[in-house]
């Protein structure tokens, strides 16, 4: 029970911690050993003494006390006197207060960790441990690269913080826009190896996806706490599409595992407190009128999570929508989606046309995705022989478990009506 308390603790109220202490010390590394240490104090101290009436408050004040003891002991860092000073300063406020009461930091954290001069992998990683409460074990294993890949990572970008001086800071309004694309992507990047992941035995991940979704809810929230900011609706469309996509997680597999195409899913396990709230959201968003990449993908999965049967689905919209989102945010993968969508309203030929077209320009040679559309629609056209060699090909590049067998199953179904 007590380590049931400590495990939800560190989960949803270390990134808190964290970001206040860093507010005042400016070193990721030392700011989250001492968190670490006040975690590892507490799993002894509650269950001696029971669990505090305020447990964020009490591993806020021992990771203060750690962060102090670290401090002196070390003879290297720079500014010692005076980030002690400021921290003993802080110690004596700080104690009269609830933590509840002081300033909740996550936002400033946020785009620190997301911050561009970061790469793309440093910042999914730094924004998983110090926001999500994941740990470096767990965040190796859930983009399946050794431990010690993962924690050079993250030394790393959390060095390259200090040692640049990345400012711990939200972005001036002038910029907050497109700082916010970068938190977002991240955001949406951890969603999506969630929901479909890129390599491995299982399609997905639920424990990323549902990291996904409660950090975009705590931007959202953050957002909205800060009075100088306005509403971002790409923030609420991204909240939107997540729920939208994540509300058919139960559906996507048998339980046998095995994948299950968007029209063959039983709708009836589909999440609809989640559709709900999704399109609330999707609503309120696009009546912000401010649309975005991420608004215009929640509207498309509106779309579907509006279809009572798949026979139902507004495919004429979508590909209008998708046609909208390349013309705003123009990429191969875009126009992907729009040919399936054509396919599916104007008809296979149509569809066909498109992804040849796609297939030529290049950019999408090693996309396993690319092949496995022109395959289905082949199969769906019965030109058996040019859908069976797609499929190969699809096979040789597509590196999930989950999605091969599928794969593989489609490819069989093909074999049996070539003659021989």
């Amino acid at each position: 029970m007590t380590q049931d308390i400590i495990t939800k603790t560190f989960q949803e109220e270390s990134g808190r911690v964290i970001a206040l202490l860093y507010a005042h010390l400016r070193d990721l590394e030392l700011v989250e050993d001492a968190v670490q240490d006040a975690f590892v104090i507490a799993v002894e101290r509650w269950e001696q003494d029971g669990v505090p009436r305020n447990p964020a408050g009490w591993i806020f004040t021992i990771a203060r006390r750690k962060a102090v003891d670290r401090i002196r002991r070390n003879e290297t860092l720079k500014n010692k006197k005076a980030i002690l000073k400021a921290l003993i300063e802080f110690e004596h406020e700080a104690d009269t207060m609830d933590i509840d009461d002081i300033p909740d930091e996550r936002l400033k954290l946020m785009f620190t960790c997301c911050h561009p001069a970061l790469s793309k992998e440093a910042q999914v990683a730094l924004t998983l441990q110090t926001l999500g409460g994941l740990t470096t074990h767990e965040i190796a294993n859930a983009f399946l690269v050794p431990l010690s890949t993962m924690a050079q990572r993250l030394v790393r970008a959390k060095r390259k913080i200090r040692d640049a001086g990345i400012p711990f800071q939200v972005p001036s309004l002038e910029r907050i826009a497109e700082r916010i694309d970068s938190v977002l992507s991240v955001l949406y990047l951890i969603f999506n190896t969630g929901y479909t992941a890129p390599i491995g035995n299982h399609l997905i991940r639920h424990d990323l996806c549902m990291e996904a979704t409660r950090l975009t809810r705590i931007l959202k929230s953050l957002l909205e706490q800060d009075m100088s900011l306005t509403e971002e609706a790409e923030v609420i469309g991204l909240l939107a599409l997540i729920l939208l996509h994540d509300s058919r997680s139960q559906a996507r597999v048998d339980t046998d595992g095995n994948l299950i195409p968007l029209e063959e899913q039983d709708r009836s396990l589909w999440d609809y407190d989640k559709i709900d709230e999704g399109l609330t959201l999707v609503d309120y968003a696009l009546r912000m009128r401010r649309a975005g990449p991420y608004q215009i993908q929640a509207a498309i999965a509106a779309l579907h999570a509006q279809a009572q049967q798949p026979n139902d689905t507004d495919w004429a919209q979508i590909a209008v929508l998708y046609g909208l989102l390349q013309r705003m945010h123009p990429s191969p993968i875009v126009q992907l989606n729009r040919a399936v969508a054509v396919a599916m309203s104007d008809g296979y030929e149509a569809g066909m046309t498109l992804l040849d077209e796609l297939q030529a320009q290049g950019d999408l040679d090693d996309y396993y995705l690319l092949h496995a559309a022109r395959a289905d629609l082949l199969r769906r056209l019965q030109q058996w022989d040019n859908s069976r060699t797609a499929y190969i090909r699809a096979l040789e590049l597509c590196q999930n478990d989950t999605e091969r067998a599928f794969l593989r199953r489609r490819l069989t179904q093909v074999d049996s009506n070539i003659k021989p």
